[in-house]
């Protein structure tokens, strides 16, 4: 399925990556949604959301770069929605489907995003 070869390239390189606190090592979907919604008022506020938004940036363009036009199941509108905006979607639409909390992070990320942003052809 292409999102598992999606999620694991994505995760493979967020691991090498994510050299830091425990709460910056996304296993699942639940963690990014906890990275993606963290408080304004946190002390690691803008660190989370950088993070988070790098995530979403780094998903989607290596979903670009690696899938053929022809072969895409997300297509951003446009204009496209902006970071913000997605990250605030993901975690609203996993509160809807709990059931995907343990997924991978990458994979449940694209589960919403084929949802949200399908190709319409």
């Amino acid at each position: 399925m292409k999102i598992a070869l999606l999620a694991a390239g994505a995760l493979l390189a967020f691991s090498a990556h994510a050299a830091g606190p425990d709460q910056y090592r996304l296993s699942t979907a639940a963690h990014l949604a906890t990275v993606c919604s963290t408080p304004a008022s946190a002390s690691d506020a803008a660190t989370a959301v950088a993070f988070c938004h790098g995530v979403l940036a780094g998903a989607y363009g290596y979903f670009e770069a690696t899938v053929p036009a022809a072969d895409r199941f997300v297509c951003a509108p446009n204009p496209p929605p902006t970071r913000a905006q997605v990250a605030t979607g993901f975690v609203d639409w996993l509160k809807a489907h709990p059931q995907r909390n343990n997924d991978g992070a990458i994979d449940a990320l694209f589960r919403f995003a084929a949802e949200t942003f399908p190709c319409k052809r």
